[in-house]
């Protein structure tokens, strides 16, 4: 038995109203609600949320169930585990104990179901991992980061800053869409960062972070080319 746990409190400071303002045409969460539908492998997918609207804006687009969050996890200090903990143990108390749980970022526009399930797929094919999640490469070394100095810059690293981009090793970050789990694993609180999970890469032009107006004009501009090309094909 699978689940997905969407988590979407309600007092998003920098874009107000953000997991339910139209994107695109849509409520922002319902792409993640579509994409958990689209996957075919969930027996329900789970809102976990402190907010009336956020509740009925997502039970109108096919959520199966809305966890009622409490104020202790909705604040801007709480991490994703604790709520995921919350929403699996709420879950289980009053239906059957999950196998695998995917919790599912409610500002992730570009995902797919068959991301989705592909993920799945590589997680119960390796039972010593505790984890898979999305990841994708940074856009520019990193070895060549600088900072600000004085009224000038200088070097993270000096060394890097000569060598040619091809000769810099690749390094990748969290792509914020998704992350499955063993039940046991988010319950034990295992850490999702480690060698027990295992990486699913995405391109970079499906991976968008949306915290601030200038994050989700950029994603919206992205996303509408996006749906154009792929309608093009």
């Amino acid at each position: 038995m699978n689940i997905a746990v969407i988590p979407a409190r309600g007092g998003s400071k920098r874009i107000k109203s953000k997991n339910v303002r139209s994107f695109a045409g849509q409520p922002l969460i319902a792409y993640s609600i579509d994409a958990a539908k689209r996957a075919g492998v969930f027996d329900d997918i789970v809102v976990s949320t402190d907010s009336d609207e956020i509740a009925r804006v997502a039970k109108a687009w096919g959520a199966t169930s809305v966890i009622e969050r409490p104020a202790a996890l909705a604040d801007d200090y709480t991490g994703t585990s604790p709520v995921v903990r919350h929403a699996i143990e709420s879950y289980q108390s009053q239906n059957d104990s999950p196998d695998y749980v995917c919790c599912i970022y409610a500002t992730a526009p570009f995902l797919n179901g068959d991301v989705l399930a592909q993920a799945l797929s590589k997680l119960e094919s390796e039972q010593t991992m505790d984890f898979a999640f999305s990841v994708t490469t940074f856009e520019f070394p990193i070895q060549r980061a600088i900072r600000l100095a004085d009224k000038g810059v200088e070097p993270l690293d000096a060394s890097q800053m000569e060598k040619r981009s091809q000769d810099l090793e690749e390094y990748y970050h969290d792509a914020g869409q998704f992350y499955w789990g063993k039940k046991d694993a988010w319950l034990d609180n295992n850490p999702l960062f480690s060698k027990q999970s295992m990486p699913v890469f995405l391109p970079r032009y499906l991976v968008q972070d949306i915290d601030t107006e200038e994050d989700w004009i950029r994603a919206e501009l992205m996303y509408r080319a996006y749906m154009q090309t792929k309608g093009d094909k």
